[in-house]
């Protein structure tokens, strides 16, 4: 399979998803999230399957992917004639024809747990994913820092979303530290140029620090010609400064060496 192809990972809600995509070879979506969340890379030639906390041990992983043959638009009734014909029944779906499903020798895991919807992604991402946020598909500037948090074993979320003040938003990277957060925002040429966007920005953001998090943004310069010298270490100062990653199997919270991508530091008892 060429490695730019289109894939979209997407959520199986329950084991009967799981069923119908591996015994009846087809996944559904309503229009209406086409639309709204999925136009600009539509339709995409493959799928894969993410699985949330529905499925027991076998939560939070990407396990199954299939080739899509066809793509229709169908009501409800038609998928499941055997339903009651009311309002429901009615609603608009692509259905998706499948290939059968077959299983990823090592699966895809999520690191926090995390529930997602739909992450578009090409082949080359999902073949040298090892976790979910590798799967992420975005702009040059967020992977490159994506791939400096790697090197780092910075802890961070690609795409997180998170309500505050009863607002939505979907944060570039969130990182999660033992006594706060830090939204960490990849703003490109165009985001500078957008005047409209300011006052959304604002709004943003405050809502985001009325919440407890704590926003850096980078722009095109800084992460292509600042990322050692003013990026990395502006991130690791604020991680550090909020007592750095309280991780699972750990005594105490990792701090991070700013002068040193490879070394790490445990926090002292006082």
């Amino acid at each position: 399979m060429a490695l730019n192809q289109e894939v979209l990972v997407a959520i199986l809600t329950n084991r009967l998803d799981l069923e119908i995509a591996r015994d009846r070879h087809w996944y559904r979506i309503p229009v209406d999230s086409v639309h709204k969340f999925l136009n600009k890379r539509w339709p995409p030639q493959w799928i894969a399957f993410y699985q949330p906390g529905t499925f027991g041990k076998q939560a939070y992983a990407v396990r199954y992917y299939a080739k899509i043959e066809q793509i229709s638009e169908v009501s409800r009734w038609e998928l499941f004639p055997d339903l009651p014909k009311d309002r429901k029944s009615r609603k608009r779906y692509y259905k998706l024809d499948l290939s059968p499903l077959e299983r990823f020798s090592t699966p895809i895991l999520s690191r926090r747990l995390r529930r997602i919807v739909f992450i578009q992604t090409t082949w080359q991402k999902v073949s040298n994913a090892v976790e979910i946020n590798d799967l992420y598909d975005e702009s040059p500037l967020k992977d490159r820092l994506w791939q400096e948090f790697k090197q780092l074993e910075i802890n961070a979320e690609r795409q997180d979303f998170v309500t505050a003040k009863n607002n939505n938003y979907a944060l570039d990277f969130a990182i999660y530290c033992t006594y706060g957060k830090i939204n960490v925002e990849t703003d490109g040429d165009t985001w500078h140029a957008d005047k409209e966007r300011i006052p959304l920005d604002n709004l943003r953001d405050n809502d985001l620090q009325t919440e407890g998090w704590h926003t850096l943004r980078f722009n095109t310069y800084h992460i292509q010609e600042k990322m050692a010298e003013y990026c990395i270490p502006t991130i690791i100062e604020n991680i550090n400064r909020l007592g750095g990653f309280q991780e699972e199997g750990r005594v105490f919270p990792r701090l991070i060496k700013s002068n040193s991508s490879a070394e790490f530091v445990q926090l002292t008892l006082f």
